[in-house]
């Protein structure tokens, strides 16, 4: 889901009132570079964004377009800034996120209003009770000159999160592998509940949690896409699925709507149409997580989707569809589904055409019951384990029906 997090706003000019997003914790000495506070300041042809650290850092800023962003990228740093800090905009700035983009590098995304020039780039030390700051002054400027004048960043090599080696199994291992994907993470934090809890730190708990229980069966090789707070793309999680030559893939997410009586969860599988308008504006949002992290598609071909959708074998789909089924037979004993629970969506996430892929929405942050559910270790151990039930019946039903093999060698 979309995030625009909050700051708190800040004027530099003379006589402005200002109100610091103070860090509810001090970087402790000898630690990451720590980013502590951001502030922004509306003069009027410009908006300025400060970002305030404990230490001096080097910075690498450029802009995005369809929809306008600029972007910072900072070495990797603590960010000590309030839950709420980036939801409300100023000037031409509507919002900002922060995270963690990859392993050694963290990434600042901000959304504009309008096509903005980097007008003012530049670094400040520490003096009058601040610290090392950097500062950017944007001003706005027309789509030609914006698109005319920017600097096309280069592709980052996203690497797999890195894991325990993976040692080769004998031909006669027949333990299936299945790969679970904690959705978003890093600079994309998902959705987020009314207490400010985002997605992708109650998506990983989950994960875990299922990785956990799986492995302790002793049936199953079981891999995460990843196990701490950072951002991996849509199309690097398909990869890792198929790196380790995956026979189950289960994305975990959680969901968002404006009404907040809407609770339960609900699975999804692929499909090139979807089951209903909701099904739809999911796949829609769910998709935008690469460009909600800041990521590039500059030259990306069009025609890679549509080639994805007709890989997608239409054995893999039923095996999704089966597994789908299994998990709301078995989940729905153990927690409370939405209505029309299995539904169909054109999600990347789960374009693997030789893996069958499912993506579960535990629930919904919006409902306050659903959101008290995603943060109790109690109901994810109960929930984690009827999903544990619904992968052993997915596999039994598919060695009695003779069609599964072992894994792929």
């Amino acid at each position: 889901m979309i995030l625009f997090l909050s700051a708190a706003f800040f004027a530099l000019a003379a006589g402005q009132a200002a109100v610091r997003a103070e860090a509810p914790v001090p970087a402790a000495l000898g630690t990451s570079p720590a980013v502590n506070s951001v502030r922004l300041g509306d003069h009027g042809k410009s908006t300025r964004f400060v970002i305030e650290l404990a230490q001096p850092v080097k910075h690498k800023t450029f802009t995005l377009a369809d929809p306008y962003r600029v972007v910072i990228d900072l070495p990797e740093v603590e960010f000590n800034l309030p839950q709420s800090a980036g939801q409300d905009g100023r000037g031409f700035i509507k919002g900002y996120r922060y995270g963690l983009f990859q392993a050694g590098q963290s990434r600042i995304v901000i959304d504009t209003t309008v096509p903005v020039a980097i007008s003012k780039d530049f670094a400040l030390d520490p003096q009058s009770g601040f610290g090392y700051r950097i500062v950017l002054d944007l001003t706005e400027t027309t789509r030609s000159a914006f698109l005319q004048g920017r600097e096309w960043p280069a592709q980052p090599t996203v690497k797999p999160p890195v894991q325990t080696p993976v040692p080769v199994q004998p031909a006669h291992d027949t333990k299936r592998v299945v790969v679970i994907d904690p959705g978003h993470g890093g600079v994309d934090p998902g959705t987020h509940g009314s207490t400010g809890v985002q997605e992708k730190d109650v998506v990983l708990a989950f994960a875990k949690e299922l990785h956990r229980q799986l492995a302790a069966t002793g049936r199953y090789h079981v891999r995460l896409t990843r196990d701490t707070d950072r951002f991996i793309p849509l199309r690097q999680r398909v990869a890792i699925a198929r790196q380790h030559k995956a026979d189950l893939f289960i994305s975990i997410h959680a969901d968002a709507v404006g009404k907040g009586n809407v609770r339960g969860m609900s699975v999804y599988t692929l499909s090139e149409t979807s089951s209903d308008k909701e099904a739809a504006e999911l796949a829609r949002k769910e998709n935008l997580s690469d460009v909600i992290a800041g990521v590039d598609l500059y030259g990306e071909p069009g025609e890679v989707t549509d080639i994805l959708i007709d890989l997608a074998q239409r054995e893999t789909k039923n095996f999704s569809a089966n597994f789908a089924r299994k998990v709301v037979d078995y989940a729905g004993k153990s927690t409370k589904l939405l209505q029309r629970t299995h539904r169909f969506a054109g999600f990347r996430v789960l374009k693997a055409p030789d893996v069958p892929s499912v993506l579960v929405e535990l629930g919904f942050l919006t409902n306050r019951s659903d959101e008290k559910n995603l943060m109790s270790a109690a109901w994810r151990t109960k929930v984690a384990g009827s999903l544990v039930r619904a992968v052993d019946s997915y596999f039994g039903d598919r060695y009695a029906e003779g069609v599964y093999a072992g894994p792929a060698q």
